[in-house]
């Protein structure tokens, strides 16, 4: 039996149930979600029966006015958000996005600039909330430096991610002629020490543990065994994790393609890693017409987001005992890699660097080489006497 005959819908929304039904199950639903959103489309059209309005008259008002009713009743789907399925399938999806902020002409043409200089939609979405914060209540023609200061003053938090978003709005406000001065120099640099620190690795032993900690008999377990296999065995970002697809796997070349950063690149695909891709094809990926390689386990199924792909990560080093985040698998490949001989240009290539100086940080971990190239303390000299101090007397102290 459908489930859109198990539920019944009465009032307008009566002839829509068996098509948002079948919408809601090529979306990847499963039965019970399925039979709950028909529960919450049969109390809707109840209403608007009740308040003889029909689904061309759905405004913003009266969707709220709903809203207020079924927070007083029910414990769930009590939100805009819940009923966003049901209007976007509805053609009401202008209503869901009535919050959204209403972004001015100038941020408009921002967004369309970032759009052309090739970033991607998460760094252009961020680069555009800054800019829609700092231009709040601003007249472009008549910035100062103060006004700069001040926003960077003001922002919580102040990070070298919000600076650099800064210095770009402020970059394209004088390039299309909105400021009369380059104000990108008045953003104040945000101190760093590069190198400073040495790159967080794991042990062997802790990779196994990080492995085993995945339960390949599940189909969550699977897929998180496939995204910390690609970080440990290529070094890959979350976000080239997440914009994998099936054509980026060439099986007939053993080679596996790379989108991140702006560059596109081949890697050999390792036998381990191309056995945890056929079982996760096989075993655990929805059966769906999408392209990306890895999809979101719940409803409505859709290619993985790039936050997903870092909390995946996070979530097995957490349940293995080893603390640290995604990146830290990076680091594990690119030192595995020099402890077994490749040089830094060699690794350069394969973390897809676009300078050989952010890889030189790794030669910091090489302990077996550092120790061949330090030198001895003295303790004796050549003569067989101590060697003689290189100290000098501090100018103006006692003798």
């Amino acid at each position: 039996m459908k489930e859109s005959d198990r539920v019944r819908v009465s009032g307008p929304l009566a002839r829509h149930a068996s098509g948002f039904a079948a919408r809601l199950n090529a979306q990847g639903y499963t039965m019970l979600s399925l039979r709950n959103q028909l529960r919450l489309v049969a109390h809707f059209s109840r209403w608007l029966e009740a308040k003889r309005i029909e689904v061309s008259g759905l405004t913003r008002q009266s969707v709220d006015q709903y809203l207020r009713v079924r927070r007083r009743t029910r414990t769930c789907w009590r939100s805009i958000r819940g009923l966003a399925p049901l209007l976007t399938f509805l053609g009401h999806a202008a209503i869901v996005e009535a919050d959204r902020p209403v972004d001015s002409d100038l941020v408009m043409r921002y967004r369309a600039f970032l759009v052309e200089r090739g970033l991607s939609a998460r760094i252009r979405q961020g680069y555009v909330d800054v800019a829609r914060a700092f231009l709040r209540g601003r007249n472009p023609a008549k910035l100062t430096s103060a006004d700069v200061t001040r926003f960077v003053g003001q922002a919580r938090p102040c990070n070298a991610g919000l600076l650099s978003a800064l210095r770009a709005v402020l970059r394209f406000l004088f390039l299309v002629g909105e400021t009369s001065q380059q104000l990108v120099f008045a953003v104040p640099p945000r101190p760093t020490w590069r190198q400073a620190s040495l790159p967080k690795v794991l042990e062997p032993v802790q990779v196994r543990a990080v492995l085993s900690s995945c339960d390949r008999r599940t189909v969550g377990g699977r897929r998180d065994y496939l995204v910390v296999l690609l970080m440990l065995r290529l070094g890959l970002r979350a976000c080239e994790v997440a914009a994998l697809s099936l054509d980026d796997i060439h099986w007939a070349e053993g080679e596996i393609e790379i989108r991140g950063k702006g560059s596109v690149g081949r890697l050999p695909l390792p036998t381990d890693v191309g056995d945890a891709i056929v079982a996760y094809l096989r075993r655990s990926r929805p059966p769906t017409t999408l392209r990306a390689l890895f999809l979101m386990s719940r409803a409505p199924v859709r290619a993985i987001s790039s936050p997903s792909i870092v909390a995946v990560a996070g979530r097995v080093l957490r349940h293995a005992g080893v603390s640290g985040g995604g990146h830290q698998l990076r680091h594990t490949a690119a030192t595995s890699m020099l402890r077994h001989g490749g040089s830094l240009t060699e690794i350069a290539q394969v973390l897809r660097h676009r300078h050989l100086g952010t890889t030189a940080i790794y030669a910091k971990v090489d302990r077996d080489t550092l120790r061949d190239l330090a030198q001895r303390w003295p303790v004796t000299s050549s003569a067989g006497k101590p060697p003689r101090s290189i100290a000098r007397k501090w100018p103006g102290g006692a003798p």
